[in-house]
């Protein structure tokens, strides 16, 4: 670990969590010590991660370092927004309102409904035969 100071937020969404640290720097954003371009191929992927720092003009002020675990893709990307949005919101007071506003801190408390015994999956009863 570096000695350099960081401000750090967690981020989660289904199953994916996210443990973000914003450090003072160039705007390079690494997940699992890959550059985020790599780990997330589509583009609606990194403009979700993007989207915090773009809503806040703060693109190329803070060197992003995000371990992220669990969920899928878009669960993990979710998560990341979530995490950078909170540690934005520690490092400056002032961006509150704004990530508020966007939307980006609030927790999506959506996940995978239970399976029901009975029932196929969560919802899906077998098929009704009459005769």
């Amino acid at each position: 670990m570096s000695e350099e100071s960081y401000v750090w937020g967690t981020g989660k969404r289904k199953c994916a969590i996210a443990q973000v640290r914003l450090f003072p720097g160039k705007g390079e954003i690494t997940v699992n010590d890959k550059p985020y371009q790599e780990a997330f191929t589509r583009l609606e992927h990194r403009r979700m991660i993007e989207h915090p720092l773009l809503s806040t003009d703060t693109m190329g002020k803070f060197r992003v370092t995000v371990k992220v675990n669990g969920g899928g893709l878009s669960g993990q990307a979710a998560a990341i927004r979530h995490g950078i949005a909170r540690a934005l919101a520690k490092e400056n007071e002032l961006l509150k309102p704004v990530l508020r506003k966007e939307g980006l801190l609030t927790r999506d408390a959506r996940i995978k409904e239970r399976k029901k015994y009975g029932l196929k999956r969560a919802r899906k009863a077998p098929q009704y035969t009459k005769r």
